[in-house]
């Protein structure tokens, strides 16, 4: 019933128009299509709180002919739901049995929408006051915690809370081992679409642009010596250094795509991606972005190795500004060509622009790059902000006039519904993946051990991946065939260092090591 509203008043408007093009998502078959249209539900705003908030974010959805929802799940290590191994928030939702999470998953999905569970990565808290439970990880790795239990962030300076934020470090293994536990016990315990990783990079506030100050947690740069034969600590812009703290965030994201492909493989890996500043076609290509300089975070590279399947870039740009609208144009065609036979969704910033400009933003987000490619979508952040208005107009006021704006009429970009884009990699995978550990006798990681892939029969190309601080390895989008896998030991470390799997599609293959030994 609640799609009926929106599709009369396409209807409507295709008729007002004398039967014009529905806009760029029209499809010339009949069908609907393939186009990813979403609202970011951030849990710092009402939205989910109470069944009747998700009610009428169902409602508000549907008016803008949506298809999904990222809906904030995991904030700050706490979790708007109850079964999972992050903690239950401490925020003023309706008390349990109440689950935000069960609630807007049993609506979306009655309604024909799909949920995408919001979970921010590498922000551990963000309050003076702890959290309540004594398991969350701001109480057991924050601020009181010593040693190697300290997973916090550092800047070069020891800074380590900037303000009340805090942040995890994502080269310290065992706050990487929670992250993908965390996130795999959500994609268990329910029926989500899929997850949209936030904060999966370091963090905000380098002196330079060029350049990350943080990482400096004190078992991240002993890991760094020891893979590096170095002794000191490393500057800010040291390069070896920056590229072994870029490898650690890789290196996680990667071990999340093949740790969720392991509870769930139909479900879809998203990211928030960071666009600062003007487009790679204005900085001297990818490398000189403050994407992958500054905060670290190589997206584009993810979406070659096969290891997130949707980017959702924060396109966040002022429409009204002639730089910003340059900006917002340079990213949106990287977007659209970087994609490759991955999925990229542009995401515009609502709250920054009236809704004229937003609607604006729409066209010009999903219109054809000169290399004739096209972005998978939209997603606008945010649902509780959905234009500059929202503070004088009424939230809801311009909500109504953000969905009116991009359903009705003859140039309406979203007059017609349209369907999430499908996987093929996921739904008909015509390959599959290899995943090991290596470890001592003693439990201890080979932290950095390279490991090789060979094809023996069948099989594609070589390859190489180096082994994280858990002595956990993965190799994603394999061709099927038998493999050699053939790890180069450390010194002073005996044992069997070669093994076979055989990868078939859509499966895992473990290449099994007996542990080694460390010799005295």
């Amino acid at each position: 019933m609640r799609r009926i509203l929106p599709t009369l008043l396409a209807c409507l408007g295709l008729l007002c128009g004398g039967l014009a093009a529905a806009g760029p998502a029209a499809a010339d078959d009949g069908n609907p299509p393939e186009q990813w249209r979403s609202y970011w539900v951030d849990a710092f705003n009402e939205g989910i709180y109470t069944p009747d908030q998700v009610d009428a974010l169902i409602d508000d959805a549907l008016a803008v002919n949506a298809n999904a929802l990222i809906v904030q799940t995991a904030r700050r290590y706490d979790c708007f739901c109850n079964r999972a191994l992050y903690p239950r928030t401490d925020a003023a939702v309706d008390p349990a049995p109440y689950d935000p999470l069960d609630e807007v998953i049993a609506e979306a999905h009655a309604a024909g929408l799909e949920v995408h569970a919001w979970v921010n990565v590498n922000t551990m808290w963000n309050s003076a006051t702890p959290p309540t439970s004594p398991d969350h990880v701001f109480n057991q790795h924050g601020p009181t915690a010593q040693g190697a239990e300290r997973w916090l962030n550092k800047k070069a300076d020891g800074t380590e809370l900037v303000g009340a934020n805090a942040y995890i470090d994502p080269g310290h293994p065992a706050a990487v081992e929670y992250v993908v536990s965390a996130i795999q016990s959500i994609v268990a315990e329910y029926d989500v679409d899929g997850i949209n990783l936030d904060y999966i990079r370091y963090p905000d506030g380098s002196a330079q642009t060029t350049h990350s100050d943080w990482g400096y947690n004190d078992v991240s740069v002993a890991r760094f010596q020891e893979a590096t034969g170095r002794t000191d600590v490393p500057a800010p812009a040291d390069q070896q250094w920056g590229d072994w703290r870029r490898d650690q965030v890789t290196g996680l994201v990667r071990r999340i795509y093949l740790g969720l492909w392991e509870v769930d493989p139909t479900a879809r890996l998203s990211m928030d991606a960071i666009t600062y500043g003007y487009g790679p076609q204005s900085v001297g290509g990818w490398e000189g972005t403050r994407t992958y300089a500054e905060v670290l975070q190589d997206w584009d590279g993810w979406l070659d190795e096969g290891i997130m399947d949707t980017v959702v870039t924060m396109n966040y740009k002022r429409n009204w500004q002639p730089d910003q609208a340059r900006m917002f144009s340079e990213w949106s065609e990287y977007l659209a060509d970087a994609q490759g036979d991955r999925q990229a969704v542009n995401g515009p910033a609502l709250y920054l622009n009236a809704v004229d400009d937003s609607v604006a933003q729409v066209t010009e987000a999903l219109a054809p790059t000169e290399a004739g490619n096209t972005a998978a979508g939209w997603s606008g952040y945010s649902y509780a902000n959905a234009s500059m208005d929202a503070a004088t107009a009424g939230a809801d006021a311009e909500r109504q006039r953000l969905a009116e704006a991009l359903t009705t009429g003859p140039d309406a970009p979203f007059a017609q519904e349209a369907e999430v884009p499908g996987m093929d990699w996921k739904e008909a995978p015509s390959d599959g993946h290899v995943t090991g550990e290596l470890t001592l006798r003693n439990g201890t990681p080979l932290d950095g051990a390279e490991v090789t892939l060979t094809p023996l029969v069948g099989g594609g190309d070589e390859q190489t991946r180096s082994a994280d601080g858990s002595g956990w390895f993965g190799f994603a989008h394999v061709d099927p065939g038998l493999y050699l896998v053939t790890v180069d030991l450390p010194r002073g470390v005996v044992g069997a260092p070669v093994t076979v799997a055989r990868v078939t599609r859509g499966e895992i293959a473990e290449a099994d090591f007996p542990p080694f030994v460390g010799l005295p």
